[in-house]
């Protein structure tokens, strides 16, 4: 049973209002028999300190059973702290009148886009949102309209959603998200059942919204290459944050996050692997791009 009063949260009053902060943030889930007893406790997330700052484009990463999708769901009061305290936008997920103000500041795009998109037609479904929030008609389709722009899908807006790509019907559910005008959107593995370029078509869409509109972003995901773009990067495993920083200086720790089991980009392990034998390269390469460019360095420098 979650708690319901903030007395022992003793940053609540002077938060100094990150969009995202955990405090301590451990999660338990708890198996029962059939009568209801208890039979065995997993700690899914342990001990969790987290900030987000507003703007920023974060990735969590980490292999199944890291925790990171458990950590996300707290992050739009979908779960709730077995210890500790998460805070959106300055307000504690512990306190019940919050949860609707939450759950607008935080919107969540989920994994597979057909347990989100419940419309018969693409508008209808990007607008159902809004319309929940009580928002007034007129304004709704000014707001499907913006959404739909903003994720490139404007022109299947009539479209019925069952004849849309996976990574369309992605950029649909992000879409529908935003009409909610979130100043946060988690991705918990949206791109997990895309192929490669729905896979692309989606970050792309994600990263546009943080460059052009300043959202902040928070990616879920396990695929190395998709936070090549993020401000910051956190690595989870057993329910910890293991590693985090930069792109860069997370993917010059290759030994680490193949301990890990996480894959590191092609183009990361080939520069690891040259570096081992003795060439100058520095470490964190993590674009082709940047490996021929410093290759042509090493190549003229000889």
């Amino acid at each position: 049973m979650r708690r319901v009063d903030i007395v022992h949260a003793p940053h609540f009053i002077i938060l100094d209002m990150k969009i995202i902060k955990t405090e301590n943030l451990s999660f338990d889930y708890i198996r029962r028999d059939e009568e209801g007893n208890v039979e065995g406790i997993t700690r899914a997330v342990d001990s969790v300190d987290l900030e987000v700052e507003a703007g920023q484009f974060i990735a969590i990463l980490g292999h199944n059973g890291s925790g990171k999708s458990t950590f996300a769901k707290h992050l739009n009061a979908l779960l709730f702290p077995t210890e500790g305290f998460v805070y959106v936008d300055g307000k504690c997920t512990d306190n019940d009148e919050d949860i609707l103000s939450i759950r607008q500041s935080a919107g969540m795009v989920f994994q597979n886009p057909d347990n989100q998109i419940i419309g018969q037609v693409v508008e209808e479904d990007v607008g159902f949102g809004p319309e929940n929030l009580g928002v007034p008609t007129a304004e709704i389709w000014e707001r499907v309209e913006m959404a739909l722009e903003k994720v490139g899908m404007l022109e299947y807006r009539k479209n019925s959603p069952n004849r849309l790509s996976g990574g369309q019907k992605q950029r649909v559910s992000i879409a529908g998200v935003i009409a909610m005008k979130p100043k946060c959107i988690i991705l918990d593995e949206p791109t997990a059942m895309l192929d490669p370029i729905g896979r692309r078509e989606v970050i792309a869409a994600v990263t546009e919204l943080k460059e052009k509109d300043g959202i902040t972003v928070i990616l879920i995901t396990h695929y190395m290459d998709e936070v090549i773009g993020a401000d910051k990067v956190f690595v989870m495993d057993s329910g910890h944050i293991e590693m985090s920083g930069s792109p860069k200086e997370i993917f010059a720790r290759v030994s680490e996050l193949k301990a890990l089991r996480l894959d590191v980009p092609q183009v990361t392990l080939l520069a690891d692997e040259l570096r081992k034998k003795g060439l100058n390269l520095p470490e964190g390469i993590i674009t082709r791009e940047e490996f021929v460019s410093e290759m042509l360095k090493i190549r003229n420098n000889n």
